[in-house]
């Protein structure tokens, strides 16, 4: 993706500091350590989908009805706070 916005921010010296040294050992831009913090701290729809799908698939198995409007019935009182 091309970088095409510039933001200017202004940080106090502890912060600075914290960033120039990270920047040495990991051997990035402070640039690319702080999009990589805005990524993680702020993702993306793509990065909230992922997120949602894996903790769906990590998810503990659980029993559900074999009819269907128990089921329906189930996931009405789950979305109306009655579980």
């Amino acid at each position: 993706m091309p970088l095409t916005r510039r933001l200017q921010i202004l940080l106090d010296e502890e912060r600075h500091e914290r960033l120039q040294r990270a920047s040495r050992e990991r051997r990035q831009s402070v640039g690319a350590l702080v999009r990589a913090a805005i990524d993680q701290a702020l993702p993306g729809d793509e990065e909230r989908r992922r997120l949602a799908g894996n903790a769906i698939l990590e998810a503990e198995p659980m029993d559900v009805p074999a009819d269907p409007a128990d089921l329906r019935r189930e996931l009405d009182e789950a979305r109306a706070g009655g579980l």
